[in-house]
């Protein structure tokens, strides 16, 4: 997967193929099922409102902890993230509830994931698993997909890049939960509209612009 320069490592999975996987996270394990193709880039956009429109605020965030939680922000502030984005009026979200799964994890299972996801040895930053669409019954919460962000490759970054390590918190839950909602950094244009957006999402929550802080951490 391309990886631009200047950008932190994140990834939105499973990128290829008409037999994806998503991740169903439980316990110190993730089951996977198969799932219909998802999106790969911003200019499919018809199918990306298809995803927008599956879902409704308010969302089931549903936030586990599988490694220490010192250090790690409250529940709270987690799904407040994750509905800041999801509720932005950017999206047209339809009438339905729907379900984002985020997951905490330390460096082992977070390396483990992202080997076998991506043919990396080493943990990331944060890992995205869209679901592809709706999938279960009207009654019940659509399933947007499952965020997995590794704490200790968080507060490393943190560190290096000059930031208040809430602040990357927070960046690290909207980065994933756009993801989920199709958008990609694979090209520059797509960089840059999704970046935008971060900043914009991120400014309503009282957080600087992190690209900016990012720039300015290299001069």
């Amino acid at each position: 997967m391309r990886r631009r320069s200047g950008r932190a490592d994140w990834h939105r999975m499973p990128r290829t193929g008409s037999r994806e996987r998503q991740g169903v996270l439980c316990g110190r394990e993730i089951r996977t099922r198969r799932m219909s193709a998802i999106v790969a880039r911003r200019t499919k956009g018809s199918r990306r409102e298809q995803l927008r429109r599956a879902a409704a605020a308010p969302a089931d965030i549903e936030v586990q902890y599988a490694t220490a939680r010192a250090g790690v922000p409250h529940p709270a502030s987690l799904r407040r993230w994750a509905q800041v984005a999801l509720a932005d009026p950017s999206f047209s979200l339809g009438n339905r509830p729907h379900s984002v799964t985020l997951r905490i994890v330390a460096s082992a299972e977070g390396r483990k994931l992202n080997r076998e996801w991506r043919g990396m040895d080493k943990p990331t930053n944060v890992l995205s698993f869209p679901s592809g669409g709706p999938m279960t019954l009207n009654s019940e919460p659509v399933p947007l997909g499952d965020i997995v962000i590794c704490a200790p490759v968080i507060r490393r970054e943190a560190a290096e890049q000059g930031k208040v390590a809430r602040a990357h918190w927070a960046h690290m839950v909207v980065h994933g939960v756009l993801h989920l909602l199709g958008y990609d950094h694979e090209s520059e244009r797509d960089a840059v509209v999704m970046e935008k957006l971060e900043a914009k999402l991120l400014a309503s929550q009282g957080f600087p612009d992190p690209y900016q802080l990012k720039e300015s951490a290299r001069r």
